[in-house]
């Protein structure tokens, strides 16, 4: 499993009820659970359990499982080369420890805080082998040298005698890649809680150990839900970037008689992120566009309807662009379809598709994309996959088998591209190959025109941003039914698409906190 998505579902975990400090105590108490296992099985009786801890929750675990351990009669030595706790959870299950005072347990717990101190620690020192060590130095995004005393640390448990456990992954492994830029510890066990981290996976034996997979109680919804956690895709900006390095977007729709949804596509995108967008428009709805907002960069094009003539200027347009949103408010016409299937055919970089694109575009043309997303309501979807049969999406349901058969019926028939489908409806449906969210945000409200715009361009503007095309689409989704929420909390059922744009922002902002 990628590290990102463990820790989107760690949060998500937290929206269904369950927290973070639980899942913690479950991890703890399985780690205990599988050192013990692997102590009888080496040792046949308790013996000396050392877990070294770093700041963050790999550490937390090991607090955790120091009291599990203590109650099966396991003397426990806590090194600590952090004493400033990031993980919250951490620090609570570390005061426990310290609260039990007068100690009764065998617990002892030390500071290691210099390199005078580290090689000085028993395990330093001790030529035997009946011990057991724990690794909770290091967790995720290890990337560079190591600091001076971690990196003493993993040597010294790397040249002790005892059994060497890893939490999750070893520390100063990459665990989305297994590689190792400095130095890692070579474990004989690695426990990983809930699915293996992708890198440990892919490493060589040697490098892991053996692979233990404990479960800790984390439901499947948490994982298939879009929810908060799903705000860890964003990108965190450089404090030395300038205007266009987060995002350039181009749009393209418009006719002579729409002009607001590109509009207001072009200003979801900006309220998403996107630092330059553009939007390209027959000429009369490119000046009303350009009326709509100053933010907005507008190019007009001759003619009332976008059409084959224009092909050369929107692909020189997209040449500079991040990503582009293709479709609406372009009205059905015989040559803004030829238009659009030449664009989709020559335009290299990832694509949205809306509105009228979606019911003009040659599906063939871009089924081998994984670059591309779709956001169709059910009819849309239907026509576009040339689906006869009675299909609706209907997942509101505490029926497990009903569920599942309408979201694999969806899944059957969206599998044919490799790009990403956003089936709009109550729930909204994202599906990508084998892979499927669901979106609950959102309300009856959003029935108003413009909102399937807005969507897009937020997409978009996340495509822009460096997020592949399934996570544009998820968080998109998530984050369109946010903003719609907070506009109905204002004005209730009457507000407009515009109003949920203005909400874009914080909405993000407050997911970001």
């Amino acid at each position: 499993m990628d590290p990102i998505d463990m820790m989107v579902t760690d949060h998500n975990c937290e929206y269904l009820g369950l927290s973070r400090l639980c899942l913690m105590e479950s991890a703890g108490k399985s780690l205990a659970e599988e050192v013990g296992k692997i102590a009888v099985y080496t040792f046949s009786k308790p013996v000396k359990v050392v877990i070294f801890t770093g700041s963050g929750g790999n550490g937390g675990d090991g607090f955790v499982a120091a009291r599990y351990l203590l109650n099966r009669g396991y003397d426990v030595d806590i090194y600590m080369l952090k004493d400033n706790i990031h993980s919250r959870d951490a620090k609570t299950n570390l005061e426990i420890l310290l609260n039990m005072k007068p100690r009764l347990s065998r617990l002892n717990i030390f500071n290691l805080k210099t390199l005078e101190d580290i090689n000085s620690c028993e395990v330093a020192k001790s030529n035997e082998s009946e011990f057991i060590i724990v690794d909770g130095l290091l967790g995720t995004g290890i990337k560079g040298n190591l600091q001076t005393n971690i990196r003493r640390a993993i040597e010294i448990i790397n040249e002790s005698k005892g059994i060497k456990i890893s939490v999750d992954v070893p520390s100063g492994m990459d665990p989305l890649t297994g590689d190792v830029d400095d130095l890692a510890v070579i474990p004989d066990y690695t426990i990983s809680f809930h699915k293996i981290k992708t890198g440990v996976r892919d490493a060589d034996e040697e490098d892991v150990g053996g692979l233990v997979t404990a479960d800790i109680g984390i439901p499947l919804e948490a994982e298939y839900f879009v929810n908060f956690g799903d705000f860890l895709r964003l990108k965190n900006r450089s404090p030395k970037s300038h205007k266009g390095n987060n995002g350039k977007v181009l749009v393209v729709g418009g006719n002579k008689d729409y002009a607001g949804a590109p509009a207001i596509a072009g200003m979801a995108a900006i309220g998403a992120g996107a630092d330059l967008v553009y939007v390209i428009a027959p000429e009369k709805a490119a000046e009303a566009i350009k009326s709509t907002s100053p933010d907005l960069i507008v190019k007009s094009l001759e003619g009332d309807k976008l059409s084959l003539s224009h092909v050369d200027d929107i692909l020189k347009a997209a040449q500079d662009m991040d990503a582009v949103l293709i479709g609406p408010g372009a009205g059905i016409d015989d040559d803004t379809s030829k238009l659009f299937n030449v664009l989709v055919s020559k335009i290299k970089k990832p694509i949205v598709l809306d509105a009228d694109a979606l019911k003009q575009v040659e599906i063939s043309l871009i089924k081998n994309r994984e670059d591309v997303i779709l956001t169709p309501h059910i009819s849309e979807f239907k026509s576009i996959f040339k689906v006869d049969k009675d299909l609706r999406l209907d997942i509101d349901s505490y029926d497990f088998s009903k569920v599942d058969e309408n979201i694999a019926e969806f899944q059957e028939i969206t599998r044919q591209i490799n790009g990403s489908v956003v089936v709009k409806g109550q729930y909204d449906l994202i599906l990508s190959k084998t892979k499927f969210k669901i979106n609950r945000s959102g309300n009856a409200g959003m029935t108003v025109g413009g909102t399937g715009d807005a969507l897009a361009g937020i997409a978009t503007s996340l495509l822009s941003q460096g997020l592949n095309a399934f996570d544009s689409a998820s968080l998109g989704v998530f984050i369109n039914g946010l903003a719609g929420d907070e506009a109905f909390k204002d004005k209730g059922n009457g507000f407009s698409a515009t109003d949920l744009v203005s909400y874009i922002g914080n909405v993000i902002k407050n997911g970001l906190c």
